[in-house]
């Protein structure tokens, strides 16, 4: 097949040297600026605010699932207002076709000749907002871009801008008109996240802002696509001891020899829970893993992988996080 790239911001390196801690200088004090930037939008959420950024960090995309109102879009488009990237946000319903995501071949009759025009996915920070009220084959147009960074149209393949992230959202509540994504397609987000509703003294701070000093609009970028390149390079450099590792792969083995679990995680979950692990020690300004970054992660990044068991039968079943933690309290935790 062909390749093209399609133009976004290219990957590199800051060119500055190297603080004691192993992070690139002024790496720490623009994670700390996304930090903030998305606090003046998702209030009381700093939990949150840091499981999102260490899912852009770790080269990952995330599904952020949850009742309507408490701030899955503004979370989504948030953190897309504070990168200097091409964003573009896709408003999924059930006419949606995939060429109206990924792009369609065309016949340019004055250039004599065919042309690609590119969907909307061809941006450096997508938001895909309500993505399970589209049909399974416009949801499957996105695998090859989630799992690659890349799509094929007529035996020819396009490079999507780098960095690349997919923030989709979805109501898990109403379901009249719905598509539940497939095993497949969840696999693929390496974090999926609820926002949950606001304590009472945060609610109250919510109310009592103007209606504007809560929209994303009104953030401005705090951090280039270049930057976001260099931090997910950062990612790559920091240590997870040996033990460390053991304990990953217990965690993932407990949940496939786990009676409630009918489908335990996937290989692909065990990766994704390593890369989560050490993205969120740099949300935390270090350079090295500890169990308790693991561990904060764990339900996240697994909970959307498992399947238990009884749930395709109708039988009662614990929910998937619930399993999640279960799993986690029996290993014991490296010193």
């Amino acid at each position: 097949m062909d390749a093209k790239e399609i133009s976004g911001q290219p990957a590199g390196h800051t060119g500055q040297p190297a603080v004691p801690d192993g992070q690139p200088a002024g790496l720490a004090g623009k994670i700390r600026a996304l930090k903030e930037n998305l606090g003046k939008v998702i209030l009381g959420k700093a939990d949150i605010i840091d499981l999102a950024i260490a899912t852009l960090l770790a080269r990952g995309h995330l599904l952020v699932e949850d009742v309507p109102g408490v701030g899955k879009t503004t979370l989504a488009h948030g953190l897309a207002r504070s990168i200097a990237a091409t964003f573009k946000r896709i408003q999924f319903t059930s006419d949606l076709m995939p060429s109206d995501v990924i792009g369609v071949t065309i016949y340019n009759e004055a250039a004599g000749g065919f042309e690609f025009r590119h969907g909307p996915v061809f941006a450096n920070v997508v938001l895909a907002d309500e993505i399970n009220r589209a049909t399974p084959k416009t949801q499957s147009a996105l695998l090859e871009a989630m799992s690659e960074g890349q799509v094929s149209v007529e035996n020819v393949t396009y490079r999507l801008p780098r960095p690349f992230i997919l923030l989709a959202t979805q109501n898990p509540v109403e379901y009249a008109g719905t598509f539940p994504l497939p095993e497949s397609q969840l696999d693929r987000f390496a974090m999926s996240i609820k926002i949950g509703y606001p304590d009472e003294e945060t609610e109250k701070a919510i109310i009592g802002k103007r209606p504007f000093e809560l929209t994303p609009e009104r953030l401005s970028p705090v951090v280039s696509a270049l930057d976001v390149t260099a931090m997910q390079e950062a990612v790559e450099e920091v240590k997870v001891e040996e033990d460390l590792l053991n304990y990953i792969v217990k965690i993932a083995t407990g949940t496939r020899t786990n009676k409630a679990i009918k489908l335990g995680v996937s290989p692909r979950g065990t990766m994704a829970l390593h890369r989560a692990a050490q993205a969120m020690a740099l949300v935390y300004g270090r350079d090295y893993c500890i169990p308790d970054d693991i561990k904060k992660v764990a339900v996240p990044v697994l909970a959307h992988r498992i399947i238990p068991a009884g749930y395709s039968t109708g039988e009662t079943f614990e929910e998937p996080h619930t399993l999640i933690e279960e799993v986690i309290e029996g290993i014991n935790v490296p010193i």
